[in-house]
């Protein structure tokens, strides 16, 4: 089934606004809390919240534009302006899991020279935990939503959140070794922080690559140009389809071949039979794909 567009623009906006709200509040409380509780782990995920902030407003910008419907200077529709939203994402991403492994590793280094890293207080443990169950159920909410919508964006959104989740599964584990082993091993809020930004910074380029990839028009999957080549070929009118050529705009299929038919078709009926074949291919991946069909007589 295929929303309309509107009607998918309004549902990725309700979305992201539930998200953007939930990370309003998440970031707030992780900042206050970090900064009295001594956890620097703390801090860094308030940061990486904050970076989610960012990116649900970046989403519900760029879907606005993205869903704007074609002119003169767009012919295609702006439909990569949600690709470049996901592209954003993986830069904040980035920055966000680098700035963090370079402030825990800051830490790391002046507690080998000596220096007391202050152990967290234990309600700072208490909104880890919360963090963890709340960030957890927003990813499976967004995922579940992206996938019914199609929205690349909304996907890569929700892996943020879910990279939040993750950021917090080590403060968790930093700030309850350091509570509860004592001074000693206050190390482990730091170090939780960096085996984090590990895990944020590979998702980041994982992001990065795809929107990349879209935006340099890659084809689309094997699975798919075979699904299409089979779904053409089975027209009985048609033959050898060849100079398949594939691309994504956004969350829509461009397609574009060759295929033969008998040279003494008349005008009208090969335009009927075309038609019907690009009818085919729209409703398999939606009535906004780009269809372009070149046709070869068959003598």
């Amino acid at each position: 089934m295929h929303l309309d567009t509107k009607v998918r623009e309004k549902q990725i906006y309700n979305v992201t606004i539930i998200g953007s709200i939930v990370n309003l509040l998440l970031l707030i409380i992780k900042f206050y809390v970090g900064f009295i509780g001594n956890s620097k782990a703390m801090v860094a995920d308030a940061v990486h919240s904050l970076s989610d902030f960012f990116t649900d407003l970046v989403v519900i910008v760029m879907v606005k534009i993205a869903n704007k419907p074609r002119d003169d200077d767009h012919a295609y529709g702006h439909a990569k302006y949600e690709t470049l939203a996901t592209l954003v994402i993986g830069i904040i991403l980035l920055f966000v899991g680098a700035g963090i492994a370079y402030n825990s590793v800051i830490v790391i280094i002046k507690f080998a020279h000596g220096e007391i890293i202050p152990r967290p207080g234990i309600y700072v443990l208490v909104i880890a935990i919360l963090s963890i169950i709340t960030k957890e159920l927003l990813y499976r909410y967004t995922i579940i939503q992206g996938k019914k919508l199609k929205s690349e964006a909304l996907i890569a959104n929700a892996w943020h959140h879910r990279s939040d989740a993750f950021s917090s599964i080590g403060t968790t584990i930093g700030i309850g070794g350091a509570i509860i082993l004592g001074n000693m091993w206050t190390i482990l809020d730091p170090l939780a922080a960096l085996v984090v930004s590990y895990i944020i910074v590979v998702m980041a380029l994982k992001l990065m690559k795809s929107s990349i990839d879209e935006l340099l028009e890659i084809s689309l999957s094997d699975e798919i140009k075979m699904q299409i080549t089979y779904l053409v070929n089975s027209h009985p009118d048609v033959s050898d389809m060849h100079h398949l050529r594939t691309r994504k705009i956004g969350n829509i299929y461009a397609i574009e071949f060759h295929l033969r038919m008998d040279g003494e078709t008349s005008l009208t009926i090969a335009h009927d039979r075309i038609t019907e074949i690009e009818n085919m291919i729209k409703e398999t991946y939606g009535q906004e794909t780009h269809v372009n069909i070149h046709i070869e007589p068959v003598i």
